[in-house]
């Protein structure tokens, strides 16, 4: 136990695993997880169907830009309310789950107009590796030991820094060159992007079993469901804009 309370993965930590029965309530199950987070599956893909359908009426008009964009900013500060503020997550991880739905429709159908198909590819291939991920983590082809948790995290923090360094330097009309663009560079830094995006999903499984084991609290499973979540949609995008940039070298 003490070792699991050294990893480098901030949500696993002696007060997130608090014993539940020191709070005297129901404790997180890994099927009450499961339900949850098929909760807010079904919260994306309303507000995601809702935004496509504005778009296929209009384009990128106003309202969709608007809807992409708070969707965005909202999604972001409610996730990080989230993590803050854990047993929020039963009210603001379905909320997280609406916004990001509202982004995930309008950049899939922006995306769809140009390349016919790519979303259906993008939501097949999320959850194929959905699957198949958790096939290997149950079959324990793939483990959640303290190396791993510490090199995807570090990966992770990697890519994260990136993309802010991107973003900061395009306010000063600076582009990262290669990366993002379609050439043999970009795809392979999009290849190792998605790869890195769909091994957080181990953590998430290890997050969730070891919730279960250890007796969290019952509204963990709407934070360990957010959780997973957030993983989801970031593998979703990353494979999208892989795909955008297969499919634009054609």
């Amino acid at each position: 136990m003490a070792s699991l309370m050294r990893t480098s993965n901030p949500a696993l930590n002696a007060k997130t695993f608090e014993r539940q029965v020191a709070l005297g309530g129901e404790a997180m199950t890994v099927q009450g997880t499961v339900n949850k987070t098929g909760v807010l599956l079904l919260c994306v893909v309303a507000t995601a169907a809702w935004t496509w359908s504005q778009f296929l009426q209009g384009g990128f008009s106003d309202r969709v830009g608007l809807l992409v964009g708070v969707g965005a900013l909202g999604g972001f500060v409610v996730a990080l309310a989230t993590i803050f503020k854990k047993n929020w997550a039963p009210i603001t991880a379905p909320i997280y789950a609406l916004l990001e739905g509202f982004v995930l429709g309008g950049v899939s159908a922006a995306l769809e107009m140009r390349f016919p198909g790519i979303a259906i590819q993008a939501v097949g291939l999320t959850f194929g590796t959905l699957v198949a991920l958790l096939l290997a983590y149950r079959s324990g082809v793939i483990r959640a030991t303290e190396n791993f948790k510490l090199g995807v995290v570090a990966a992770t923090g990697g890519i994260a820094l990136v993309y802010l360094v991107t973003i900061v330097l395009g306010f000063f009309g600076v582009h990262m060159p290669y990366i993002h663009q379609s050439g043999g560079i970009g795809i392979a830094f999009s290849c190792f992007v998605v790869i890195i995006a769909a091994l957080n999903l181990v953590l998430d499984f290890d997050f969730v079993e070891t919730g279960a084991r250890e007796g969290a609290p019952k509204y963990m499973e709407w934070y360990a469901a957010f959780g997973l979540m957030v993983t989801l949609i970031w593998l979703y995008l990353e494979i999208l804009r892989l795909l955008s940039k297969l499919r634009s070298r054609r």
